[in-house]
């Protein structure tokens, strides 16, 4: 049975905002027009899953959407030192900067087939859903605005970022707020598929990859030689023996080992890479504090077992591989109360209020508002060649993000940006 979400009830203003945008005739338009050109959106899904965007080479992905933003009529479209795209669309009045974002990047590597296979409803390719979708969703927002003249008093920001995934460790959207080109009041990512879900929180994490070296040698001749596999192996033992609190969620792995030669060698190179998170940026830190020590305690014990001196000892070499902030925000934050409104307006039920990890971390982490929307449809086997979307009311998603921008920047004449300007 799914968890209660108890929540208290939406303010007035929320309430009356939504009964002012739900019923203005551009906006029943431009709900309808989401739903009578999902082909459309999924033509554009389709075709941007087919261009590769492998982490660190977003590049190809990056020019055709931001020529996908001109074809729409936005004129003010760019591609920052980073890589990510951004395309404006003004508000009328002097109102709140509203992101809407979606990830150019993709998991897999260079040279991965990503030709889309449909079959009815279900298309199978990899990336096809995380984040294709996201991008092809706020690709069909902008377009219904357009196409319905919808003048909003805040401006939209319709950004394609880079790094989102693996060890891109966000890095696109670190550098958007790390030199503040532009200002941002709220955040909302367009990200995953479920529509029933909204994101409150974000799960940061602190990666590392661990070398352990030392001579190395003959599995016969040089018996008694201290080994980095070894090493490597004593200190996964203790790291998988660390207990962990389970409010506030907090987690550790070692995801990743290689190492050694051949099966008649004594490891001369081992290395590992661990992934420790939280919800909680004080309790990921305290993980990381025990973890990072038994690293060393698994060298000086592996030494200790063969009397390993000077140059035979094995040493450690620690390198950080990504950090992502961990953050939370209240439930009457803007972007939460929008997102919520959107729903009831739609008729969508929130069967999920929770954590995870995706854009929105870095603005929750400075204060700023912003959670995660799925896109629509439903999604499997994401981060696996087997990835596939089915698009069985995929037209949620789309209309989704379209209401709860509208309401965060606000319809000239009709409704007031529920998100507040910053300083």
């Amino acid at each position: 049975m799914a968890e209660e979400i108890k929540l208290p009830p939406l303010p007035n203003q929320v309430v009356e905002a939504f009964n002012q945008i739900k019923t203005f005739e551009p906006v029943i338009k431009a709900i309808a027009a989401a739903k009578d050109e999902q082909e459309r959106t999924l033509k554009d899904q389709v075709e941007i899953t087919e261009i590769e965007a492998a982490p660190f080479h977003e590049e190809t992905r990056a020019k055709d959407f931001a020529r996908r933003l001109q074809d729409l009529g936005l004129t003010n479209v760019r591609i920052d030192q980073e890589g990510n795209v951004i395309g404006i669309r003004p508000g009328v009045g002097n109102g709140p900067r509203l992101v809407l974002a979606a990830h150019l990047d993709t998991v897999f590597p260079m040279g991965t087939d990503v030709k889309v296979r449909r079959e009815g409803n279900k298309f199978f390719a990899p990336g096809i859903s995380d984040d294709a979708r996201g991008l092809a969703v706020i690709l069909e927002v902008l377009r219904a605005i357009q196409e319905n003249n919808i003048e909003t008093v805040g401006d939209l920001l319709f950004i394609g970022s880079v790094g989102e995934e693996g060890n891109g460790d966000l890095r696109g959207t670190k550098y958007l707020f790390k030199t503040n080109e532009e200002h941002v009041d709220g955040f909302v990512s367009v990200d995953g598929a479920n529509v029933n879900r909204i994101l409150h929180g974000s799960t940061g994490s602190r990666r590392f990859r661990v070398t352990f070296e030392g001579p190395g040698g003959h599995s016969w001749s040089a018996f008694g030689t201290a080994s980095a596999i070894h090493a490597l192996g004593r200190a996964i033992a203790k790291i998988s023996d660390l207990q962990v609190p389970e409010e506030p969620k907090t987690t550790f792995t070692v995801g990743t080992i290689v190492g050694g030669t051949t099966v008649n060698s004594i490891a001369a190179s081992a290395t590992m890479e661990i992934d420790t998170r939280s919800v909680n940026n004080e309790e990921l830190n305290k993980l990381v504090d025990r973890v990072l020590p038994l690293l060393q305690e698994a060298a000086d014990e592996e030494n200790a077992r063969w009397k390993a001196e000077g140059d035979m000892q094995i040493k450690v070499k620690i390198v950080p591989i990504g950090e992502r902030p961990a953050g939370d925000q209240k439930d009457d934050s803007p972007v939460l109360l929008a997102a919520r409104g959107a729903m009831d307006a739609l008729g969508i039920e929130l069967k999920k209020y929770t954590c995870a990890s995706t854009d929105q971390n870095v603005p929750i982490s400075l204060g700023i508002p912003a959670t995660t929307l799925g896109g629509g449809g439903t999604e499997g086997f994401n981060h696996n060649v087997k990835e596939w979307f089915d698009a069985t009311d995929a037209f949620l998603g789309p209309q989704l993000a379209l209401m709860t921008a509208l309401s965060l920047v606000g319809i000239k004449g009709r409704s007031e940006p529920l998100l507040p300007k910053r300083n």
